[in-house]
């Protein structure tokens, strides 16, 4: 295998295809490699971790076709180290030679043969606007579980929704809903739970003014974005599981809302947040007719409190939320003006963008004295 390539498009399918690596290896060491392959098509490189792949390829003259297994980290903070420029890649029995100007390097490989053959769904495949879905995974995927013991909810459920695609995602203390009303992608009745991690992944790759593609298997699915000289495919399993009921704790009614404009009140719950860093201490917030108080209290700490100016129609009453919670879903509303409606103290309130239905997020309550 040698080929010749500019330093800054390598360094960004190295990077692109590291996110699919596992770092420990999980068991198999050669798993903290990427393999790279050069062929007639130029050069693909893909690092996977089993659950999640991450494969790119960028068309570019190869000199001498081959493949071979590479540290990733390594291998990655090599070339962005070498002067900009052209850099040579020459695989030989057992290293390959990395050079650049008067730099050179020789990095021992991991053996090709170990590194796994990983599978690609054959189903049919549907394209939608890579815009649309970036901004969805946005606002979906923040809501999602981290804690691997409970595996459904680290996924994102994607099911068909009248003409469109709903995501959801919910880690039991907050929910997040977007509705994509055009994007035919599953079929009636359809719906698969797909990791969160992946669909993070993918949205730092996406390009508004492209598509992507998705092609839905039995047991995986893969994300393609492509154009006439490189491409990039996120492929990852699926979660097998039921997701938890949801749709009984959206409210079609509710006895009070707050409209507030949301850069005052992210900007308000971002200070407090300060003395609630290491406590955990609620945030609350005091509901009157044209402003709510907002309130830390921290006994270890120390208290904050700022006014805010808001519209609320209902009772007077005091609710409680992690900051940290109502912070995340303020970021993913988006709009210059928010709203809060069933504020309660023991049901979850909504928090959306007025005249934009298509998102909402849902926030429980913490319980206070």
């Amino acid at each position: 295998m040698k080929l010749r390539i500019e330093r800054d498009a390598l360094v960004d399918q190295l990077t692109l295809a590291s996110r699919g690596v596992n770092a420990r290896g999980g068991g198999l060491f050669v798993l903290t490699g990427l393999h790279l392959r050069a062929d007639s098509e130029g050069l693909t490189v893909t690092g996977t971790d089993l659950d999640l792949t991450v494969r790119t390829r960028l068309s570019t003259p190869v000199e001498a076709e081959g493949e071979t297994v590479v540290p990733a980290r390594l291998l990655t903070d090599i070339v962005r180290a070498l002067p900009g420029g052209e850099v040579s890649l020459e695989v030989t029995d057992e290293d390959v030679q990395i050079s650049s100007a008067r730099a050179q390097f020789s990095v021992r490989t991991l053996p090709v043969a170990d590194f796994p053959t990983l599978p690609v769904p054959a189903g049919d495949s549907v394209t939608v606007p890579a815009g649309d879905l970036a901004e969805a995974f946005r606002q979906v995927v923040r809501a999602a579980s981290s804690d691997d013991a409970r595996p459904i909810l680290t996924g994102v459920l994607l099911t068909a929704r009248g003409d469109g695609l709903r995501l959801v995602a919910t880690d039991s203390y907050r929910l997040a809903l977007r509705d994509l009303p055009e994007a035919q992608v599953l079929e009636a009745g359809q719906e698969v739970l797909v990791p969160s991690r992946a669909l993070e992944e993918l949205g730092r790759i996406l390009d508004e003014d492209k598509d992507v593609t998705m092609r839905l298997g039995e047991r995986e699915v893969t994300f393609e974005v492509s154009d006439e000289n490189q491409s990039a495919h996120v492929t990852c399993r699926l979660i097998a599981g039921d997701f938890p009921s949801y749709e009984p704790l959206i409210p079609d009614s509710f006895d009070n809302r707050l409209e507030i404009d949301r850069a005052a009140l992210l900007d308000g719950a971002r200070r407090l947040r300060l003395l609630a860093r290491d406590t955990n201490a609620p945030l609350r917030m005091e509901l009157r007719d044209d402003s709510i108080e907002l309130t830390v209290i921290s006994q270890d700490v120390g208290s904050a409190s700022e006014e805010v100016d808001a519209v609320y129609s209902g009772e007077s009453t005091t609710v409680a939320f992690n900051p940290d919670y109502l912070i995340e879903g303020l970021e993913a509303a988006g709009g210059d003006t928010v709203e809060l409606v069933r504020l309660d103290a023991l049901k979850p309130a909504v928090l959306q963008t007025p005249g934009q239905g298509e998102f909402l997020y849902l926030l429980m309550p913490v319980r206070v004295s």
